[in-house]
């Protein structure tokens, strides 16, 4: 998928999509998949990767909403990524199985450091 193209799915008004597009924009790379995977697969995968995340005090941008959304679109989904040219931020993507319409995106930091809880 070309930039542009990437870019011209990139309009929503929440906060994930925003900077996702800023990112980017800002010289980002990315990729996106070829195939499909079923949005139920996808759904319960990231959930738990949520669970896990706040487990250790991490907050992802948007990502309860994403997988909700997944679960909502019901049909196959291509996902893909787009990590900041400096390496500090990933957005995780999720596309119509034709890669025509963005369907949910959400992201967080990076490294993904595991956080000591509070004791």
């Amino acid at each position: 998928m070309e930039r542009h193209a990437l870019e011209s799915l990139l309009t929503g008004d929440d906060e994930a999509s925003v900077k996702a597009l800023a990112t980017l924009r800002s010289g980002a790379t990315y990729w996106v998949g070829d195939r499909a995977q079923p949005a139920g697969q996808h759904a319960g995968v990231f959930k738990r990767r949520l669970q896990r995340m706040r487990m250790h005090g991490l907050e992802p941008l948007g990502l309860e909403r994403a997988v909700q959304l997944v679960r909502e679109h019901g049909r196959p989904v291509r996902t893909g990524m787009i990590d900041s040219a400096d390496r500090t931020w990933t957005t995780l993507l999720f596309l119509t199985e034709d890669g025509s319409a963005l369907v949910a995106c959400a992201g967080w930091p990076l490294p993904l450091l595991i956080r000591e809880p509070p004791l």
